[in-house]
């Protein structure tokens, strides 16, 4: 906000010059105009500016000088070879225009180039801290998750939140759904986390493009222009940015890639909560939120038991694991529930291959 006010009084500053400098011999008011007009220009050649990298910035100045040296040096072969008139005038402005625009134009392309990181000093995090930065969504500050993953050290450069972001959030905190507006305080509440971890360096950055309204698509660009990579839970952004180059790094699937691997033939232990769509199905969930179905289970529910895992299926929203009850085993026993009481009835049978005295497992059931 208070840049916008700088630039409002920068064009006002120069509106004023124009109308009491009268630079343009017209009428005072036209000529306040006419200033009004260049500082609008001025300020929207800065704002442009602000969008391109310092590695471009210093190859643009220093083709620009290139190409002034160029049109001086052609001038004076002009000078010499063409009469005085406006012809030798016209080829001078000419040369001058032409080679300050190619020394310009060529130099902003090739200013990638440059190593600044070899100059150590004031540019010698240029090129590491555009090339690591992280740039985070909406979805992902609200999550917040990614607080808890900044604490331990995992995330390396600079944590970008653009201004737009920020803004998105503040419209989501102040929503007059309860449910919305908590998510956007919520969201807040882990900036200021964000912001007082020693170990990251956020940055709070203005670059905007007004002409998408998107704010996944503005991401996109950011990225591009940055040369970042996107944090984000949201599914779709992560696909259109994986189709534009753009590099995306999703919570979830770390997540999903830091669960515990279960495989088939292992035993574990699950709280039947609900039962399946299909016949006889009991629905469990790990500490981590991975959906367990167990066949033969639906008589469970509400109690914990030991289950056999059959398969393991893994799709782009989580993990599933489908596991089995033998029912064999429980003959009239006791059942733990989630309250922690028992359920008389119940016999646990062990897998004892024997005893001393030559009798099967059956013969010996072991009363849990």
């Amino acid at each position: 906000m208070y840049l916008a006010a700088v630039r409002l009084v920068f064009v006002l500053v120069v509106s004023a010059t124009c109308y009491w400098i009268h630079p343009f011999q017209l009428s005072r008011e036209v000529d306040a105009a006419l200033g009004a007009g260049l500082g609008v220009t001025i300020v929207l050649f800065e704002w442009l500016l602000r969008q391109v990298s310092l590695k471009r910035l210093i190859g643009a100045a220093i083709g620009s000088v290139l190409g002034i040296i160029g049109a001086f040096l052609f001038a004076q072969v002009v000078r010499s070879s063409v009469p005085a008139g406006p012809t030798q005038s016209f080829l001078q402005i000419l040369v001058m225009l032409v080679m300050g625009y190619v020394g310009l134009a060529l130099g902003a392309y090739k200013g990638d180039l440059l190593n600044l990181s070899a100059l150590g000093g004031f540019f010698g995090g240029e090129q590491p801290g555009r090339k690591s930065c992280k740039i985070l969504d909406t979805s992902v500050i609200i999550d917040g998750r990614i607080a808890d993953i900044g604490e331990t050290g995992f995330l390396d450069g600079a944590v970008v939140i653009p201004q737009f972001v920020l803004r998105e959030l503040q419209l989501v905190a102040d929503s007059s759904d309860s449910l919305k507006r908590n998510r956007g305080r919520r969201g807040l509440d882990i900036l200021q986390r964000l912001q007082k971890d020693r170990h990251l360096q956020v940055q709070i950055v203005e670059d905007d493009f007004p002409a998408i309204k998107e704010v996944d698509l503005k991401l996109i660009e950011l990225a591009k222009l940055t040369g970042g990579k996107i944090i984000t839970n949201d599914f779709n952004l992560n696909k259109v940015a994986q189709v534009r180059g753009v590099q995306v790094l999703n919570i979830n699937e770390l997540a999903n890639t830091l669960k515990p691997i279960v495989l088939p033939g292992e035993t574990m232990r699950v709280f039947i909560l609900k039962e399946g769509k299909e016949y006889n199905q009991g629905v469990a969930y790990l500490d981590d939120g991975t959906m367990v179905v167990v066949d033969n289970a639906r008589k469970m529910i509400g109690k914990t038991i030991d289950v056999s895992v059959t398969s393991v299926l893994q799709t782009t929203a989580g993990k599933m694991i489908f596991g089995k009850w033998d029912e064999r085993g429980w003959t009239g026993g006791r059942v733990t529930t989630q309250s922690g009481f028992v359920t008389p009835g119940a016999v646990s049978v062990p897998p004892v291959s024997g005893s001393a005295s030559g009798m099967s497992a059956e013969q010996k059931p072991e009363i849990a």
